[in-house]
């Protein structure tokens, strides 16, 4: 029995609302190669052998509704466990920049506040995809790493080499060479795909260094979209789709490990939590297996995944946005805040206060439909139809889908407000409000206010803290907090 070994924490269930256009309520973190939080370098390693893959098949025959006994678990820890590995990683000297407690990329330091560069040490977590060696991680656990070293769970360890990376997914494969007379064998994805809201899952992972821990939840919502992609000043690009959201404990150290049904095949991939203080709050956050089926094999076999791409952002309408714009009672659908330049949607006519309501025979409720069916139906080159409403008209716009360029304008926000204006339009609000004006230092991140999604911006200086919310779409102040 490994009793000792296994860490269970059963976390109470909490739901929070993800707006559509990727904005998330309260504060995100993606955990990784950026976290403070990193134990001691781990002395133990581990390595592969190529035959098989891995599942707890024989522990357990289907997702029971009934807590699983302590020997199922017992026994899904010990077959899939020395599957899942440890990842270290020197990072490129480079300025320690802040990492803003809302925003989950980071901010640059305030040029106040320079500080030297330097090499770092981090850490995440991976599971071993392939008998080729290839291992699963997230991004932003490798992406700005000189080395990466893999530990196993009996003792083993290989130097990694990147193989490719996904920032837009926060997806990365790394590869070892597998060496003689190791047992660790792939992990197999889940097939059937009938995960539910209340079926249990498992996390196995490296919560600060503390690698082969495993946390048990539940799955506390399907569908979420989750704001991913690169941080260029700051600001992200794109929303991932289907983001699976679950209160089994994940923590700093956890990126990149496995969310596993309890037959022990991976349903996603554990990336980031909504906690203000970077640690477990019972809202964690998995990349699915279906995003995962599709990316990584184009990361090994091409290099890089490709996008499908309209090129139109927005928000998913509700009572406030309609008040606000004037639309219809019960209204459903996007409201289109921008049309990219010469995207798709420029070309096939799309206007800004259009109200997208379906593509091909795909109703459109909220902005999670039409990430999901782009992302799950659709490939660069193909034909589509949108359907929308304008001025209460009907209308049927064809075009054709584009492959997603490398930046676009805040797809994330659904708004043309950088985040980098808003810190601007926050300094002067909170000056308004009280604030003297000195800046000591700086987060930012996203959220909602009265139901709208906003950049929220924290001022920290003079012996004050300002909070400030900004329309992404306007730039209007929606709320000034000076304590």
């Amino acid at each position: 029995m490994k009793d000792r070994r296994i860490s269970i924490l059963l976390a109470t269930v909490a739901l929070v609302v993800i707006l559509a256009v990727g904005v998330g309520a309260g504060t995100f973190h993606l955990f990784g190669n950026s976290s403070p939080f990193l134990a001691s370098p781990a002395t133990a390693a581990g390595s592969l052998i190529s035959n098989g893959s891995v599942s707890a098949q024989a522990a357990v025959n289907s997702d029971s509704p009934d807590l699983p006994t302590q020997q199922v678990l017992s026994q899904l820890y010990d077959t899939v466990s020395p599957s899942v590995v440890n990842i270290q990683v020197t990072l490129k000297a480079q300025p320690q920049a802040q990492t803003p407690n809302g925003f989950p990329f980071g901010l640059p330091e305030l040029p106040s506040t320079p500080q030297a560069q330097q090499p770092a040490q981090a850490e995440g977590t991976g599971f071993v995809y392939d008998n080729d060696g290839h291992i699963v991680t997230n991004n932003h656990v490798v992406a700005d790493a000189t080395d990466i070293l893999v530990n196993f769970s009996d003792g083993h360890w290989a130097k990694a080499e990147l193989v490719a990376r996904d920032p837009q997914a926060d997806l990365a494969v790394i590869k070892v060479t597998i060496p003689d007379g190791v047992t660790v064998t792939p992990l197999v994805m889940d097939s059937q795909n009938d995960l539910n809201e209340g079926h249990y899952v498992i996390a196995i992972g490296s919560p600060f260094g503390l690698d082969e821990t495993m946390t048990l939840g539940v799955v506390s919502a399907l569908g979420r979209s989750f704001p991913a992609g690169d941080a260029t000043d700051g600001q992200p690009h794109y929303s991932l789709p289907d983001v699976i959201q679950t209160d089994a404990a994940i923590n700093p150290g956890n990126s990149g490990g496995p969310l596993l049904n309890l037959r022990g095949e991976v349903v996603g991939v554990n990336f980031a939590i909504n906690s203000p203080v970077r640690a477990n709050s019972g809202v964690g956050f998995a990349i699915p297996v279906s995003v995962v089926e599709k990316i990584v094999p184009a990361l090994i076999d091409e290099g890089a995944y490709h996008y499908s791409f309209v090129g139109l952002s927005g928000q998913t309408i509700n009572a406030a946005l309609a008040e606000a714009k004037k639309l219809d009672d019960n209204r459903l659908g996007i409201y289109v805040a921008q049309v990219v330049p010469d995207s798709p949607a420029d070309k096939a006519g799309v206007q800004t206060d259009d109200t997208v309501v379906g593509i091909d025979e795909q109703a459109i409720v909220r902005f999670e439909d039409l990430l999901s069916y782009l992302f799950n139906s659709t490939i660069p080159g193909q034909d589509v139809t949108l359907h929308i409403l304008r001025n209460g008209k009907a209308m049927d716009l064809d075009l054709t889908l584009a492959e997603r360029p490398a930046e676009t304008a805040s797809q994330a926000t659904g708004g043309p407000v950088s985040i980098g204006q808003a810190v601007e339009i926050a300094k002067e609000a909170a000056v308004s409000a009280g604030f003297d004006g000195t800046v000591e230092s700086v987060k930012a991140g996203q959220g909602r206010v009265k139901g709208n999604a906003a950049w929220i911006i924290e001022l920290v200086g003079g012996g004050k803290t300002a909070t400030v919310a900004v329309d992404p779409h306007t730039g209007e102040v929606l709320e000034v907090k000076v304590e």
